[in-house]
């Protein structure tokens, strides 16, 4: 297994892209794409568990039941989110476009769209931006870059996993309103395998729960959060149970969790990545939770931001967590500093420690000593640039 140079989302074979700048977006440039498959997909996806959820998502939703797709058609600039009928009636509108562009059926094309909430879909820009759209094996790096919003820069990779013969790649954008319960903002994965449906939908849980779930950036979920793959069987064939089934699934874990930190990293104002790893817990469920609660407190994305070792904020999000453990057992690291030892305070240098604060790469480790269950979580410091970039969002 390889990262491949320049990968991104069309380096499966038989996957093309593009994408164009349709006047949705208020500062201009590409805010339109489409990925198209050359053959019919199996196809999987994870969607925002927020009550209220946008008008793309329910249209996705309904496609993905069928476990068979071969386009998407995506949009930043605007959510179409809370947007009635009219914006269902958008979503049919965008995937017809879409269709009649790559002669399919418009059943076959999925629709997803970021931006600002309420707002409607500027639909005759968007029709008329589909015409200026052309497909290319290079245009994978396009889309990426057309799907950004305040992200700083596009989100891509490709591994090839060349004993089994597939590729998988994914591409992904988000920074703000970053607290997935399902993936992320959004994210589109692709890969060659042939894989069935239902293997194909299980595998995505599994790395989703594991990577893209894991992230935080302000503690909001978004009501347009979608990550899509699309599996077009050019390449080798990946069965349950087999080696090549194993290696897909390290391929896709490594691919969803490239994109998961670089969410993380591009977070809204924030200056350097947080990573949290929490060890020694009794379930599962009880190591993630606590290392998303740690990296989401708003106390220790500041303390990290300010270079403060202020281990208590992470103790007390901890402890907040809802995990079960016995505080007379924790252990805690930043980097290779021990502040805590059996449930109480270290000894340790605060210069060298507020340095390792300071890094690109912050990394705290909790050791619960109570189970053999761990999981890591990635967020962000918490800077004023954040605060000022969502207080003029919309202006």
């Amino acid at each position: 297994m390889k990262n491949l140079r320049n990968g991104t989302i069309t380096s499966p074979k038989g996957f093309l892209a593009g994408a164009a700048a349709a006047g949705i977006k208020t500062k201009g440039g590409p805010d339109l794409g489409i990925l198209y498959s050359e053959k019919p997909c199996s196809v999987a996806g994870r969607f925002t568990k927020n009550r209220i959820k946008a008008a793309p998502v329910q249209w996705c939703q309904n496609l993905v039941a069928s476990g068979k797709a071969q386009a998407v058609i995506i949009n930043a600039g605007c959510a179409n989110a809370c947007t009635g009928e009219q914006g269902l009636k958008d979503v049919k509108a965008m995937a017809q476009a879409a269709a009649k562009k790559l002669g399919m059926s418009v059943d076959a094309v999925l629709v997803a769209s970021t931006g600002v909430i309420g707002q409607k879909l500027p639909v005759d820009r968007i029709v008329s931006g589909v015409k200026k759209i052309k497909l290319s094996a290079n245009g994978g790096h396009e889309l990426a870059r057309a799907i950004m919003t305040t992200d700083t820069h596009p989100k891509e990779i490709a591994v090839a996993v060349e004993e089994h013969g597939f590729t998988v790649a994914g591409i992904a954008k988000g920074a703000g309103m970053i607290h997935p319960d399902m993936a992320t903002m959004l994210s589109f994965l692709t890969t060659d395998a042939k894989i069935d449906a239902r293997l194909l939908d299980r595998l995505l849980g599994e790395a989703v729960d594991a990577s893209l779930n894991m992230i935080t950036v302000d503690g909001d979920t978004s009501t347009n959060d979608t990550v899509l793959i699309l599996a077009n069987g050019t390449g080798g064939a990946v069965k349950a149970g087999t080696k090549a089934a194993e290696a897909f699934v390290a391929a896709l874990l490594k691919v969803c969790t490239y994109l998961a930190r670089s969410i993380a990293a591009d977070g809204e104002g924030a200056t350097r990545l947080i990573e949290v790893t929490v060890e020694g817990a009794k379930s599962l469920a009880d190591a993630r939770i606590a290392a998303r609660t740690i990296v989401g407190s708003p106390l220790v994305k500041s303390a990290v931001h300010g270079h403060d070792p202020n281990w208590g904020r992470i103790i007390a999000a901890l402890g907040r967590s809802g995990a079960e453990f016995d505080p007379k057992k924790v252990d805690l690291y930043l980097g290779k500093i021990q502040l805590m030892s059996a449930g109480e305070p270290v000894p340790f240098d605060k210069k060298t420690a507020s340095a390792a604060m300071g890094k690109d790469e912050v990394k705290v480790r909790v050791a619960l000593g109570g189970g053999d269950f761990a999981a890591t979580a990635w967020g962000c410091d918490l800077s004023a640039e954040y605060v000022a970039i969502n207080s003029e969002y919309t202006t």
